[in-house]
């Protein structure tokens, strides 16, 4: 499938979109003042150990304290084992006797603070080079699950052969399945040196500092979203194209004859609409081309999609409409968890199909555009209540938390009480304050919508209600309060 990328950089931000076939697949945003924080190596401090949760907070010089629990805290494997962390092979060790406060400790990022939750860390430290991913504290040898299984012994032996007797933990990379000797050697030369630098400084510098940045996202364009079916890279900032053409000609030559500065007088990412894409990427409703329509509602636990068939009418019978719409959902859906950047637990509401054929059809197929992600993802089967459950791995804040805040009249609930609903509080506040005061008056501050609604339909009810206290009520409007918001003034 022919894909382009599209880079618009600008001082403040930097937006990337893969294009597959003329439509946006995936959007990444980084901000200067932003930047995330995962690959990022820190020495940190332990601040506090929680033997309950069997986890420590770390201070890595962030606002909020990042979070290690006992599974990711390293261990040497067994030989023979792959590389990560002993979970079941033997007893864990509580993190308490693992780790004391204010104990230095080096730790990398893994998932960056989303909400309000703080960075969660690992201490075995990765570092990620552009064909080779190096475990500084492990001896395996490993190959990506994306290459054959065929081929991986045969590659497995060779990078043994390239590693040698220096030791340390490698895992090939799917870009470096068809890398010579050579790229290999040189990759493994680089990663030896940034580890080199990442430990110097570990020495040198005091608890909470950066011992090592990730690359920015214009280089992990190169490192990790350049394929094979990659056909063109554009850029519209001339000094970035130069930065990138000389990073990209030392460590990615292939991805360097595809760079290309974007010359044209319109915005480049005009060129496939992608600031309308964008729009409707934070939008709860996605169209289909059929007339059905997507629901999508994202939540801190779990973000659900319920599928409707809306207008559509166009096939012989009932079934086969209801079967037409969740094929061209199943594709929408692997591509909207993409473009919004969804992670977490997913929970898909298909139409519900009475024919096995037809639901085995449409879970095969969104397995099917699922496995075009990058990020690993995970779908089980329909459930009882016709619902499929599935996973999307989720490292950063998706698309609709890094672009938006919460509403402040509705405060994030989406939904605002009704001015009529106001208004009855406010009686009952009013009621609730005569009991225990007694001033001169009481003045209603409250928004426009709501003090209207007080001079014409609930006039009846503010009289009685100043006839049963023995206090006049006055009304008040403020434009600068929304409709939720009101203050009673005593006099």
């Amino acid at each position: 499938m022919q894909q382009d990328i599209l880079i618009n950089w600008s001082p403040q931000e930097t937006r990337v979109a893969v294009v597959e076939s003329g439509a946006v697949q995936e959007l990444h945003v980084e901000r200067t003042l932003e930047r995330g924080l995962v690959g990022n190596v820190y020495l940190g401090k332990v601040a506090r150990v929680l033997p309950g949760m069997q986890s420590a907070f770390i201070d890595i010089g962030l606002e909020r304290a990042a979070f290690l629990h006992v599974a990711d805290v390293w261990h040497r494997q067994p030989e023979g084992e792959p590389p990560g962390f002993v979970r079941n092979t033997q007893p864990q060790v509580p993190i308490e006797k693992q780790v004391f406060e204010g104990q230095p400790l080096m730790v990398q990022v893994i998932k960056d603070p989303i909400g309000t939750k703080g960075a969660r860390l690992s201490t075995q430290i990765s570092v990620a080079g552009r064909l080779l991913v190096f475990l500084p504290q492990d001896d395996h040898i490993g190959v990506s699950q994306k290459i054959p299984t065929d081929q991986r012994d045969a590659l497995r032996a060779r990078l043994q052969t390239l590693v040698g007797a220096q030791g340390g933990g490698f895992i090939l990379r799917t870009n470096g399945e068809d890398a010579s000797d050579s790229e290999l050697a040189e990759d493994i030369a680089y990663l030896r040196k940034t580890w080199a630098r990442i430990k110097d400084a570990a020495l040198r510098l005091p608890p909470t500092s950066l011992l090592h940045q990730d690359l920015s996202l214009l280089q992990r364009v190169l490192r990790d979203l350049v394929s094979e079916e990659t056909q063109t890279i554009r850029i519209d900032s001339n000094e970035q194209f130069s930065a990138l053409q000389a990073f990209a000609h030392e460590f990615m030559p292939a991805a360097a004859e595809r760079l290309a500065l974007y010359k044209g007088e319109r915005p480049i990412f005009d060129l496939y609409s992608i600031d309308e894409e964008i729009a409707l990427a934070l939008g709860r409703r996605v169209q289909l081309k059929s007339g059905g329509y997507l629901i999508v509602d994202q939540t801190e636990a779990l973000t659900t999609v319920d599928v409707n068939t809306g207008g559509y009418v166009g096939a012989r019978n009932f079934d086969d409409t209801i079967f037409k719409t969740n094929l061209e959902a199943a594709h929408a859906i692997a591509r909207q968890l993409r473009l919004r950047n969804l992670g977490g637990i997913v929970i898909v509401d298909f139409i519900d199909m009475a024919r096995e054929d037809h639901r085995d059809a449409v879970l095969s197929e969104f397995r099917k555009q699922l496995g075009r992600d990058r990020v690993k993802t995970m779908a089980g089967g329909f459930s009882q209540l016709g619902l499929v459950e599935m996973t999307r791995k989720r490292t950063r804040e998706s698309l609709a938390h890094m672009l938006c805040e919460p509403c402040p009249a509705c405060e994030g609930k989406g939904i605002l009480k009704t001015a009529r609903s106001v208004c009855y509080d406010i009686l009952r506040e009013i009621l609730r304050e005569a009991r225990q005061f007694n001033p001169r008056e009481y003045r209603i501050v409250a928004s426009p919508k709501v003090v209207e609604l007080f001079l014409d339909e609930e006039s009846q009810h503010l009289a009685g209600l100043s006839d049963f206290i023995g206090k006049p009520i006055s009304l008040q409007s403020e434009n600068a309060m929304g409709q939720e918001q009101y203050d009673i003034v005593l006099l």
